[in-house]
């Protein structure tokens, strides 16, 4: 055996020759050391997500304002044409119901995503106070209750004139709480954007003293969430996904109480076919979708930037219909459209200007001092660099 390896390896070398035996070695050890590269990126990877700042530092990485409010877009997007099918043709008339279905798929998601180390880890208890979560999570299901139940009973348009009042009630309930003013430019713009909205819904303000009251009940616990979901991300280390799991099953739990009051009796009588129930459950996946887009965008920008992404999913969808399915809303409401989205526009960019200013002044500008000093034995030494914060 050792005669024929010998033999083997002579029969290689007259082959190859010296500089192929030396290719061999050099994609070995390139291999080697990628290989290496590889696994030092892995384990990285693997302790930065196991602390609540690393994780959160991935999430800005990857998933900036833009990629965060695109993706609510249109997964916000998907889930009212889901809705409007599960409530409409499929008939599914509960509407605290299909929220707690939401939640509760969410939950069992998130459960497999940590069953399986994919959840990122949470803050220090000592960091957030246990009332804050439990505040959260018992706003969460007054805000996404009421908004199904407010859809239920109301037409598009007088929901969406609920949706306009959420707007000064953020900017005011920020003042109150953490002394957050805006500018006297940004006002101007979110009135043009509330003004053309409400233009171009006006045609549709169909309600009744019921739906009426579910609207206005569900205006404080809307900009109560958004607040809450926003400042606890930017200022308490949490990410999207880890302060969803210890959200949802408050969540949950606040749905099921809030069933008995708001939901007519039946759920258990309804159609539950094969049909009815994939749709029933594609609305609860996008549910879960649409929380952890939420909770995203919320967390890159703010609770009053995620109302504005919000009515300009309106107006596209208004503007959109008009221009692609040849659907005919009125020229009233046409021009509120787009006087929205220009009021949009320049909230946008006046949010950009305000963001670029705060980078470049926490940019730390090098200064050198010119400061030498001869060594013993006649040399100069390397200059020394002043480092100062242009604040």
């Amino acid at each position: 055996m050792q005669i024929s390896s010998v033999g083997g390896m002579g029969l290689l070398d007259s082959l190859l020759g010296a500089d192929g035996r030396k290719s061999f070695k050099r994609k070995d050890s390139d291999a080697g050391e990628a290989g290496k590269a590889l696994e030092e990126l892995r384990g990285s990877l693997y302790n930065e997500l196991r602390t609540s700042e690393g994780a959160k530092r991935q999430q800005q990485r990857f998933c900036g304002p833009v990629v965060a409010m695109t993706f609510n877009f249109f997964v916000a997007v998907g889930i009212i044409l889901t809705n409007k099918l599960v409530m409409g043709r499929v008939g599914f008339n509960f509407p605290i119901f299909l929220t707690l279905l939401h939640y509760a798929v969410s939950w069992l998601l998130l459960a497999i995503f940590k069953t399986l180390s994919w959840l990122p880890v949470s803050p220090p208890a000592k960091t957030t106070p246990s009332s804050s979560i439990f505040l959260l999570g018992a706003i969460m299901a007054f805000a996404s209750g009421l908004a199904n139940t407010s859809l239920k009973y109301n037409s598009v348009g007088f929901y969406q004139m609920a949706k306009i009042a959420v707007t000064p009630t953020i900017v005011l309930a920020e003042f109150v709480l953490f002394r957050k003013t805006i500018s006297f430019k940004k006002v101007l713009a979110l009135g043009a954007v509330s003004a053309g909205v409400a233009v171009a819904t006006v045609t549709d303000l169909q309600f009744n003293a019921f739906g009426a009251c579910i609207a206005l009940a569900w205006i404080v616990p809307s900009a109560i969430n958004k607040i809450l979901w926003s400042s606890l991300q930017q200022q308490a280390n949490w990410t999207a996904l880890a302060l969803m799991w210890k959200t949802t099953p408050i969540t949950i739990f606040f749905l099921l109480a809030l069933m008995p009051w708001l939901d007519p009796p039946g759920v258990l009588l309804f159609k539950w076919d094969i049909s009815n129930s994939c749709a029933i459950l594609s609305s609860a996946l996008l549910g879960f979708l649409l929380q952890w887009s939420g909770a995203l965008a919320l967390g890159a920008t703010s609770a009053t930037s995620h109302v504005v992404l919000g009515q300009f999913k309106t107006c596209v969808i208004l503007v959109g219909g008009y221009i692609l399915l040849d659907s005919d809303p009125g020229l009233v409401s046409l021009s509120g459209a787009v006087f929205a989205l220009a009021g949009m526009s320049v909230y946008t960019s006046l949010n950009l200007k305000e963001s670029k200013d705060g980078s470049n002044k926490q940019i730390p500008v090098q200064t050198p001092v010119s400061k030498t000093k001869t060594s013993e034995n006649g040399s100069e030494e390397s200059t020394v660099i002043k480092t100062t914060n242009d604040v």
